[in-house]
């Protein structure tokens, strides 16, 4: 079996936002075992997988990449999106585009304490699509 779909989630502020139910939302059942592939459709988001349960963990998350990759640095020559642009672009590399994650017995196979995030880079990102890809028996 595989299946594709796409699927745009809401708006979201700026930081680090758990949304695995919104994803789980959105997706055909799952099969008995296989293989979840997700992709941001984006240049400045990106996925995580990470802590779901203390919030502070995702607060922690936003301000430690706030901190690597500061707003304004005088190098930066992609300036015309606003001050928050380039820095995002750096962010969404260093996290990533996508995640691939095992399905068994018809559920996402996380550990306890994990959770997939949106990591939402711009001050006006906007709804983001994503990709679903499933690939499973």
């Amino acid at each position: 079996m595989i299946a594709q779909t796409e699927f745009r989630l809401r708006a979201y502020p700026r930081g680090v936002h758990k949304i695995t139910d919104e994803i789980l939302r959105q997706l055909p059942p799952l099969p008995a075992r296989g293989i979840l592939t997700l992709l941001i459709k984006h240049t400045s988001a990106a996925l995580a997988l990470n802590e779901n349960a203390d919030p502070d963990v995702r607060r922690d998350m936003a301000a430690i990449l706030d901190r690597i990759v500061p707003e304004n640095a005088p190098f930066y020559t992609h300036t015309d999106e606003g001050p928050d642009d380039m820095p995002a672009h750096a962010k969404a590399i260093l996290v990533g585009p996508s995640l691939t994650l095992p399905i068994t017995n018809g559920r996402l196979n996380l550990g306890t304490w994990q959770g997939i995030y949106l990591c939402e880079f711009r001050d006006y990102g906007g709804a983001r699509a994503l990709v679903a890809t499933i690939v499973g028996e």
